[in-house]
């Protein structure tokens, strides 16, 4: 279901500091995601998202957008994707993500999408108009290099070779695009062979940098969902994350630390870092009118 809501705000402030991505400020768009991944940490009780399937479109959001921006005093990356993909395909019709890009292109402003979307690379004229300003990133969300399985496990969303292919497209244009290689679930993708064709993807797509965490959360509201869905696609797999990890939060892969030395391995031989190129905040330069002499 989709339907219109109408937000109190749009533009949060990010807790300070953020080394991972280097964001000021945050923003959703959409509440609600249509790539329905099976591990998405945002169906967790504490979000109070009844269901997480039903998409409401914030219609007031870019209103909102151009009320906030301009009287901000610290000009600081803006982040797209928290708690859904902004890329999703409601994004095609209702162009919410543009329109925003729009506003924070006349208002000088940095940003930082995650995306498992091709679509993307719609708004490339604009991201690279922000780019010569400020500042634009890409972070393409790949957690396998395996277009079945990637199909099983985000099953809303673009497969794999696609976004590697728009990440291509983005590297060539000049954007800073990468990848966050999370999570790669244990028992399922947590393998040697899958990291190594995922960072020679990596290599050859143009990425500049690739954050990896071996392992995933899981919480009340997504761990049912969650083992729901392996019962379903991995018969037999819950129980061993049941035995493994119990309600423990974070749940590791028991193969991380030979999975992060192979990764680190592969990472300096293709020249690619394991961080972001991030914009430091900086005070906004107000237009000042100049003057008439006569």
């Amino acid at each position: 279901m989709i339907q219109e809501i109408h937000a109190k705000t749009i533009l949060n402030h990010v807790k300070q500091p953020d080394d991972w991505f280097g964001l000021k400020y945050n923003m959703n768009l959409y509440r609600g995601c249509q790539h329905q991944c099976i591990y998405c940490d945002s169906r967790s009780t504490c979000y109070r998202i009844e269901n997480f399937a039903d998409i409401h479109v914030k219609v007031n959001a870019i209103e909102l957008l151009a009320d906030a921006l301009p009287r901000k005093r610290v000009r600081g990356t803006i982040g797209f994707g928290s708690m859904n993909d902004p890329y999703m395909p409601v994004e095609r019709k209702s162009q919410l993500c543009r329109r925003a890009l729009e506003i924070i292109a006349e208002n000088r402003f940095p940003v930082h999408i995650i995306t498992k979307s091709d679509l993307v690379l719609r708004d490339l004229d604009l991201l690279a108009q922000i780019n010569a300003d400020s500042y634009a990133a890409v972070s393409f969300t790949i957690t396998t290099a395996d277009d079945e399985l990637a199909r099983k496990i985000e099953p809303g969303a673009p497969p794999s070779s696609a976004r590697f292919a728009a990440m291509k497209t983005l590297s060539d244009a000049g954007i800073h695009t990468g990848v966050t290689m999370m999570p790669v679930l244990p028992f399922i993708a947590d393998t040697i062979k899958n990291i190594e064709k995922l960072l020679e993807l990596c290599y050859l797509r143009g990425a500049a940098y690739i954050l990896p965490w071996f392992g995933l959360t899981l919480r009340e509201g997504s761990r049912e969902y969650f083992y729901a869905k392996l019962d379903k696609l991995f018969p037999g797999v819950k129980q061993k994350y049941m035995r493994q990890f119990g309600l423990r939060y974070e749940c590791n892969s028991l193969y991380a630390p030979a999975l992060y030395t192979r990764f680190n391995e592969l990472r300096q031989q293709y020249g690619i870092a394991d961080h972001m190129t991030i914009f430091a905040p900086e005070p906004v330069k107000k237009k000042t009118a100049q003057m008439n002499l006569f």
